[in-house]
């Protein structure tokens, strides 16, 4: 359900002035429908999909790089990802994917400001999100393997709340080991330990 709220006004005119300021959107994307009790009931018609890609192609137009993006819905828009491909994806990732990050988040609170549900939205660059996601779980088995079989517990190095979920997410079911998060910010790092038997 997208934002709906609820105006009073003397006219259409100035109930639709009041949505366009409360909802922070053009007039063309508030559907202004009158209340029996005399009130007006603006709802936000927007397709999330097509505003986030329309906000990352404006951001792409302004890095001056070509690209393409592809855009998936599941479940009526209850998650959304984007994928971009572009000759300049090492630029549009960063180092160590911190621009991506950076561009999801600004894409995540684009789609917040339009809805009130939560809504799961991804970005992909040029499939780096999902080569991360394999090359971290060869490391979580390796490392729960080494675990089970020393007995020692491993700190691996510090990784982004994205990062740590895949692994703890991997190892979610392994009999012999369980992984925690220690420290703080930049330096939170995942430590696999064994299970006491």
């Amino acid at each position: 359900m997208q934002k709906k709220i609820e105006i009073s006004a003397a006219s259409y005119e100035e109930a639709m002035d009041l949505a366009i300021q409360k909802l922070h959107v053009a007039e063309d994307k508030i559907f202004l429908n009158e209340t029996s009790n005399g009130n007006y009931e603006a709802l936000l018609d927007v397709n999330l999909a097509l505003e986030g890609k329309k906000y990352l192609e404006s951001i792409l137009k302004a890095f001056g790089v070509e690209y393409n993006i592809e855009v998936r819905t599941i479940g009526n828009e209850k998650e959304i990802h984007y994928l971009i491909d572009s000759p300049d994806n090492p630029l549009l990732i960063g180092n160590k994917g911190k621009t991506l990050e950076a561009f999801q988040l600004l894409l995540k609170n684009l789609i917040g400001s339009f809805t009130k549900e939560y809504i799961i939205v991804t970005l992909d660059i040029g499939s780096y999100r999902a080569n991360r996601i394999h090359q971290l779980e060869i490391l979580a088995t390796k490392t729960a393997k080494e675990v089970a079989k020393t007995k020692i517990e491993v700190k691996l190095h510090p990784m982004n709340s994205f990062e740590r979920r895949v692994i703890h997410e991997k190892l979610a079911d392994w009999r012999d080991v369980y992984t925690e998060s220690e420290g703080e910010g930049e330096d939170r790092a995942i430590v696999v330990k064994p299970k006491k038997q």
